[in-house]
């Protein structure tokens, strides 16, 4: 499918914006949206682009891995910090991506000003202004600019580019941290990451592109499309998932009927029927 006259100017818009900033630092998650963003940067300034990926417990290690593996392909230069959790999201507060945001887009300010960038380059997008992306606030606090935004480009359109344009992530499921995948208020232990990590990449692996794994102490919570629910629940698919979630630790193993669902632990609970 070919690219419509709106995209191609678009892309012409966001490719003059970050050329006239001359030099940029981009924030790369590996992501659908911050991989267009690195690769038109570095059609429009070409080395003069750093891209800065940040290593936290609670990012999935798959994710660092193509972020790493994406620039490297690019041939930008790109930074890999690591980062240890912050106190102040250590019990999952429900503003932690604000709070979360606020302290690495810091250390990227950092960054800049030892590298002598001005400009601070992140994903958001337009769809990001519909959703409830409580880092939005941190972004604007810290002067970063949002140059897909700007562009107006929303997620399809961000795809349809980089389809366009050959990037392997064109056609890549919507990532979040680790930290969704637990309730607010609950502590924050690096071993629970790493489980929930390494439950989620096993089921990817079995071919569920689209999961979510929601951590509630010894239970596994397997969020999945509607049209996935029935390939899961099939026999030897369901031993194979049981016995491997239960190996990392878990006492039991639910697949929620409602289907994966964004933010899904930000729901209020239902207090049942009264008796």
């Amino acid at each position: 499918m070919s690219l419509t006259q709106q995209q191609k100017k678009q892309y012409a818009a966001l490719l003059a914006e970050i050329y006239g900033l001359e030099r940029v630092l981009v924030a790369f998650s590996g992501g659908v949206d911050s991989a267009l963003l690195l690769h038109a940067a570095k059609r429009a300034v070409g080395e003069s682009v750093l891209a800065v990926t940040f290593a936290t417990p609670y990012s999935p290690q798959e994710e660092t891995a193509c972020a790493v593996e994406f620039a490297e392909t690019l041939g930008v230069r790109h930074l890999l910090v690591e980062m240890p959790i912050p106190d102040d999201i250590r019990d999952n507060p429900p503003e932690r991506c604000y709070l979360c945001k606020r302290t690495l887009f810091s250390e990227l300010v950092r960054i800049a000003g030892e590298e002598g960038i001005r400009h601070i380059l992140d994903g958001s997008n337009l769809d990001d202004l519909g959703d409830h992306r409580p880092g939005r606030r941190a972004v604007k606090e810290l002067g970063v600019r949002s140059p897909l935004l700007d562009a107006g480009l929303a997620k399809q359109d961000i795809r349809d580019l980089s389809r366009e344009y050959g990037l392997p992530t064109w056609d890549k499921p919507a990532g979040a941290c680790l930290l969704t995948r637990l309730p607010h208020g609950r502590r924050v232990e690096e071993a629970e990451l790493r489980r929930i990590d390494a439950g989620e990449t096993f089921l990817k692996d079995l071919g569920f592109a689209s999961v979510r794994l929601r951590s509630h102490g010894d239970v596994a919570r397997i969020e999945l499309p509607p049209e996935d629910i029935a390939a899961c629940m099939e026999s030897g698919a369901r031993k194979l998932i049981d016995d491997r979630l239960k190996a990392l630790g878990y006492r039991h193993v639910a697949v929620d009927l409602a289907g994966y669902r964004r933010g899904s632990l930000n729901e209020p609970e239902s207090t049942g029927r009264k008796e």
